[in-house]
């Protein structure tokens, strides 16, 4: 059976903007680890039932199937040792879930705030109903209120990147000379936010924007490749 992974995508099946499929899918890339993308959205969780999951990524690989960016991440390295390391030893792994976490709480936390109300405008009927029922109930009010004054916040989430920005003034990528599972991490948010919305996040002259180039080209491209909104 071929790999298999299912993907969140828009009314386009080709733009898939989770940003923990991306975190999946460069990491498939590093692993060298090919996979048939089956586009999946919101209210199709019927679909996912059999992994346990109403949420995606699941890889189904021959018979095993796993949910969760996490998981799957270390099924991959334990599964293929012999292919790049995603995390590069144990002390790696420990630090690419503080990164997962980190970038939980802070990056995506923050980015939601910019570009919720853009996401909607790239669902089909059904899943547009669902989104802006869903979000508007998480946040409590209307997703044009979520995303109201965004010219003005953006500098204060600027400011909340300094940890990244720092890091990568002394190196390339947050796995140092070539990027790792935690660069991956990361750059599933601001992807997410590209593909979704053309809301300027990063300034040209941020290294966090000159990373998130090199992350695009990775892999011949890969994350280029997918209708985005925002330009590198």
């Amino acid at each position: 059976m071929a790999r298999q992974l299912f993907e969140l995508c828009g009314a386009d099946p080709a733009r898939l903007f989770s940003p923990y499929c991306w975190r999946t899918r460069m990491a498939l890339a590093h692993k060298g680890l090919e996979h048939e993308t089956l586009p999946w959205r919101f209210t199709e969780k019927d679909r996912i039932a059999f992994a346990g999951s109403d949420k995606v990524p699941v890889l189904v690989d021959g018979d095993r199937v796993v949910a969760d960016s996490w998981a799957i991440a270390e099924y991959l390295e334990g599964t293929y040792p012999d292919a790049p390391s995603l995390f590069g030893g144990a002390g790696g792994r420990a630090l690419c879930r503080f990164l997962g976490h980190w970038t939980d709480s802070v990056v995506q936390a923050g980015i939601v705030g910019f570009v919720v109300a853009d996401i909607a405008t790239h669902l089909g009927p059904e899943d547009h109903a669902y989104f802006i029922a869903s979000r508007e109930k998480r946040f409590g009010k209307p997703l044009a209120e979520v995303v109201a004054g965004r010219e003005e916040r953006v500098a204060e989430f600027r400011r909340t990147l300094y940890p990244l920005r720092t890091t990568l003034k002394e190196r390339p990528f947050l796995g140092g000379p070539a990027p790792t599972y935690a660069d991956y991490t990361v750059f599933g948010a601001f992807q997410w936010a590209r593909c979704v919305s053309n809301f300027t996040l990063l300034e040209p002259d941020d290294v966090v924007h000159a990373w998130r180039a090199r992350m695009l080209d990775l892999f011949g491209g890969m994350a280029r490749e997918v209708p985005a909104q925002e330009a590198a």
